[in-house]
């Protein structure tokens, strides 16, 4: 949702498409200034948040901050940036923040995700408070880090040793389609994630069709039902007993209407399930 305004005005966006979940950005996502929020501002929201039954509420952090760069001065001031988020995030009291694993550039994978847990774990000390951290999946497009289930998993139990209840994964259809997991087969691809890191630890989806094909490593998102992914296997995620309670987002393209476009994506998602409880 747009937090156009501020932030206080995204409950009621989501309220017109009839949305109990949201995600935003608590600021502009393609620059590295930061700014704090008010005790107003966080009031504010909150009070909109409720008015409006959302009842889960999500912050997604900059696309400038890389927390596995092993660039010194590109991974403090993503340090520092990421902290600021989880501030902000803490302030209007989000029950997530979601976070790419970041780009190891120099094509040392370990090293990377070791940078990655150990940028989390700091933050996480430094800013006490119940927003949980989720690392999104990746479609693994060039050094992009959480393309797979065992990558992910390295990351959050290294955060867990410290900060066991304030770790989880996010997962994104088309991520999850680019980098080769096959959806049409959505049992092969839970038993994959439970055995690895445990389908408790999933605590919210983004669910966006792929307009590239499967394991083509491109993160490019279509229209629910329009894409590679297809209606078969959103049908499936939505009535699957293991992903029914599990909190679902959707970041489909937004043409020249956004609600308009939200409205249809979200429709489509609301039908399937209702197929399915017939």
């Amino acid at each position: 949702m747009s937090a156009a305004g501020g932030t206080p005005h995204a409950p009621g966006r989501a309220a017109i498409l009839d949305a109990r979940v949201l995600q935003l950005f608590t600021k502009q996502p393609h620059r590295w200034a930061e700014r704090e929020v008010s005790e107003e501002e966080a009031m504010a929201f909150r009070t909109e948040r409720t008015a409006r039954g959302i009842r889960v509420a999500a912050s997604h952090d900059s696309y400038l901050i890389n927390l596995a760069s092993p660039d010194p001065g590109l991974l403090a001031r993503s340090r520092e940036s990421f902290a600021a988020e989880l501030r902000r995030s803490v302030d209007l009291g989000l029950d997530f923040l979601v976070t790419h694993p970041g780009n190891a550039t120099d094509g040392h994978r370990k090293a990377g995700t070791d940078r990655n847990a150990a940028a989390i774990s700091a933050a996480l000390d430094a800013v006490p408070g119940p927003t949980r951290v989720l690392l999104e999946g990746t479609a693994g497009t060039g050094n992009s880090l959480g393309s797979t289930f065992q990558e992910l998993t390295s990351i959050m139990v290294a955060v867990a040793d410290r900060h066991p209840d304030r770790v989880g994964l996010c997962l994104d259809t088309c991520h999850l389609w680019a980098a080769g997991y096959d959806l049409h087969h959505l049992d092969d691809v839970l038993d994959a994630l439970d055995r690895c890191t445990g389908l408790q630890h999933l605590k919210l989806l983004h669910l966006n069709d792929s307009a590239t094909p499967l394991a083509s490593r491109r993160d490019r998102h279509a229209h629910i039902g329009e894409g590679a992914i297809g209606h078969t296997a959103f049908r499936a995620i939505m009535c699957h007993p293991a992903l029914y309670a599990v909190p679902k987002v959707i970041e489909t393209p937004k043409d020249d209407d956004a609600v308009l476009a939200d409205r249809s994506n979200l429709g489509r998602l609301r039908a399937y399930r209702a197929e399915g409880a017939v």
